[in-house]
C-alpha cells in the first residue's frame, strides 16, 4: 500500500446507488515512474460502483521507441488495444477502454491524416485524439503535457490537421483552461461536424495568480461556459475537481473529504454545465488515477450522484452512461 492509498482509506464510503450503470467517461493507464494504473488497478476502484464501460485518454503511455517521430504516439493505442483486449475485464462486467482516444500531432497539417489512420488501424476502438492545449502565462501553472504555444487552437498548421478529424469521422477531446475556451469556441464554429469534448469542465484554475479568486474565475469560466454551449458540436465532461489544479487543497488535507463535501464544492460548476448543455451533452469522468490525489475512487463517484439527486431516471441516465456511450460511438 503506497502513501496515498493508505491516505485515501482514511475516509470509507459505501457505495450510493450501486445498480445506476456507469460508463466512466475518461481515465488514464501507466507504468512509469513506480506507479502502476493498468486494467487491474482500474478495475479495482470501480468495484461497488456499476461501472460498465470506460474511456481511455491519451497520457503519453508506451509510445513508439523507433520509428518516424510522427507515428510514435501510435503505440499509446497498440499499448492500450493489447492490455484491454478481454472484454468483459476480469469477468466484473466492466468492458475497460470500451473507447480509445489516442494523440496525434495536429501541427503536422495534412500529415496528420496517414497517423490517424494508423490509430484506426492499431484498434477498432479508436475514436479520436485529444491534443491537451492546456497554456498559462503564469509559471505557478503546470502547461499541458504536449507542451503548447500560447492560442495553438487557432494556428493554420494546427487547424489544418484539424481538419483530417472530420474526414475520418473521429472526435477531439480539449484539455485547456477557462481562459482559453474562447479559443474553443472559435475552433467550434469554424468546424461545426466534428465532434469536441471539453475536458475538466474547462479547466477553473484555483491556484497561482488565481488563488483566492475564486468567485472571480467562476463568474469569467461561466460566461464562457454559457457560449461554448451555443455550439452543438461540442460535449463537455463534468470531473477534474479533485486536482490540485482546481485549488480547493483537498490533497493537503489529514484525511479526504467526504462525497458530501465534495458534491457542494463541485455542484455550481457541474450545475451550470448541466443548465446550459444539458443532460444529453454532459458525461460525468473520474480522470483517473490523477484525480485520485484527491479523492477515492468510491467517494469520487459518490459526490457526482449526490450532486444528481434532482435529475429525473432519464437524465441521470445520460450523465452517468448514455451520453458518453453515444458521444464516443461505444
Amino acid at each position: 500500500m503506497d502513501d496515498r492509498t493508505e491516505w485515501l482509506s482514511k475516509t470509507h464510503e459505501a457505495p450510493l446507488d450501486p445498480d445506476l450503470e456507469i460508463c466512466d467517461a475518461h481515465h488514464h493507464l501507466w507504468d512509469r515512474g513506480g506507479h502502476r494504473y493498468l486494467a487491474e488497478e482500474f478495475t479495482h476502484d470501480t468495484t461497488g460502483h456499476r461501472v460498465t464501460k470506460s474511456v481511455y485518454v491519451e497520457c503519453l503511455s508506451m509510445y513508439r521507441e523507433d520509428g518516424p517521430e510522427a507515428m510514435r504516439p501510435v503505440g499509446e493505442t497498440e499499448f492500450v488495444d493489447r492490455i484491454t483486449s478481454a472484454a468483459p475485464s476480469q469477468g466484473s462486467g466492466l468492458q475497460v477502454t470500451a473507447g480509445i482516444v489516442g494523440f496525434a500531432d495536429l501541427t503536422l497539417g495534412s500529415a496528420a491524416g496517414p497517423v490517424l489512420e494508423a490509430h484506426m488501424e492499431a484498434s477498432a476502438r479508436f475514436r479520436g485524439i485529444r491534443y491537451a492545449t492546456a497554456w498559462d502565462a503564469s509559471d505557478k501553472v503546470h502547461d499541458a503535457h504536449t507542451k503548447p504555444g500560447r492560442h495553438l487552437l487557432g494556428a493554420a498548421d494546427f487547424r489544418e490537421g484539424f481538419q483530417c478529424l472530420g474526414a475520418l469521422g473521429l472526435t477531439f477531446d480539449a484539455w485547456l483552461y477557462f481562459h482559453q475556451i474562447p479559443e474553443l469556441i472559435d475552433l467550434a464554429r469554424a468546424f461545426p461536424e466534428t465532434t469536441i469534448i471539453l475536458n475538466h469542465v474547462g479547466g477553473p484554475i484555483g491556484i497561482g495568480p488565481h488563488a483566492g479568486k475564486r468567485e472571480e474565475v467562476f463568474t469569467t469560466w461561466k460566461t464562457h461556459i454559457a457560449e461554448l454551449a451555443r455550439c452543438d458540436n461540442v460535449f463537455v465532461k463534468l470531473g477534474g475537481m479533485t486536482m490540485s489544479l482546481a485549488g480547493f487543497g483537498w490533497h493537503k488535507r489529514d484525511k479526504p473529504a467526504g462525497s458530501v463535501e465534495l458534491a457542494e464544492a463541485m455542484a455550481p460548476y457541474f450545475g451550470a454545465c448541466i443548465e446550459r448543455f444539458g443532460p444529453d451533452r454532459c458525461m460525468f469522468e473520474s480522470n483517473f488515477p490523477v484525480d485520485g490525489t484527491g479523492a477515492s475512487y468510491t467517494i469520487l463517484w459518490n459526490a457526482f450522484k449526490r450532486v444528481a439527486e434532482g435529475y429525473s431516471a432519464d437524465e441521470r441516465r445520460a450523465l452517468f452512461h448514455d451520453t458518453a456511450v453515444r458521444t464516443y460511438k461505444i
